[in-house]
């Protein structure tokens, strides 16, 4: 009865894990971005529209920017009116424009370019993120696989099978950890978010406010990782089981 319900969990963690690591793998939110631009009035209010409070004639629109990556894209389009906060997962989400361009994301991180950086950093970029891009495929093949696995387990108790499967779910776990971790350290601790803002202010716009926010790809990753190991570490635990009582 125990080694049932053990069973039963395990699988169901087992499955959210792999559910959320598709989902978190097969979208392009790990990233959402937005730069505003306030560009310089065209010219002065004269003294009834400061008195009326009519001057949106007087003040160029700003412009903003938006964009969104992930593991296989990053998409980016550009706007001539201001968005407000309580919009903005609106706009990135649901209501995308048809003019947005989308580009392959494999080994081109937000937000370096060729023509912002130099060339070390610009390799060094390419080659961070080809490690992360490794870590990303070996965690999402490591749980497809120990999925299969534990399915050709279950009909026939094999406990060789049932810790193959765990150390699977285990070893996706692992590496989808790294994965989360060489992003928020790209993000967060690393300079590249800094000189690319410097770099637009100085050549684009001097008034540029870069926004960066964590999207649901993102959110959806340590989900799956704890629900993956917490299933694989269930897996070991039922094939020792099972070897002990049943062979």
């Amino acid at each position: 009865m125990k080694l049932s319900v053990a069973q039963f969990f395990a699988g169901l963690f087992g499955a959210l894990g792999a559910l959320c690591v598709l989902l978190s793998f097969g979208t392009d939110y790990w990233l959402l971005a937005s730069e505003t631009c306030w560009r310089q009035p065209t010219r002065t209010p004269s003294p009834e529209e400061l008195e009326s409070g009519d001057v949106n004639n007087s003040i160029a629109v700003p412009w903003q920017s938006f964009s969104h990556e992930g593991f296989f894209w990053k998409c980016t389009w550009t706007i001539d009116f201001h968005v407000d906060d309580r919009n903005l997962w609106k706009l990135w989400l649901t209501n995308q424009p048809q003019s947005k361009e989308c580009v392959h994301a494999y080994l081109f991180p937000f937000p370096v370019e060729s023509d912002t950086h130099n060339a070390t950093s610009y390799e060094s970029a390419i080659i961070y993120r080809g490690f992360w891009s490794i870590f990303m495929l070996i965690g999402v093949a490591a749980v497809v696989v120990g999925g299969f696995v534990i399915i050709c387990a279950a009909p026939f108790a094999s406990h060789q099978l049932y810790k193959a499967g765990g150390g699977l779910f285990i070893v996706s776990g692992l590496f989808l950890l790294c994965v989360v971790v060489m992003y928020v350290l790209w993000v967060q601790v690393l300079d590249v978010m800094d000189l690319y803002a410097d770099h637009q202010r100085s050549w684009r716009c001097p008034g540029l406010e870069l926004a960066l926010q964590y999207g649901p790809s993102f959110m959806l990753a340590p989900v799956g990782i704890f629900f993956a190991l917490l299933s694989g570490l269930l897996f070991l635990v039922i094939g020792r089981t099972i070897r002990i009582h049943y062979h």
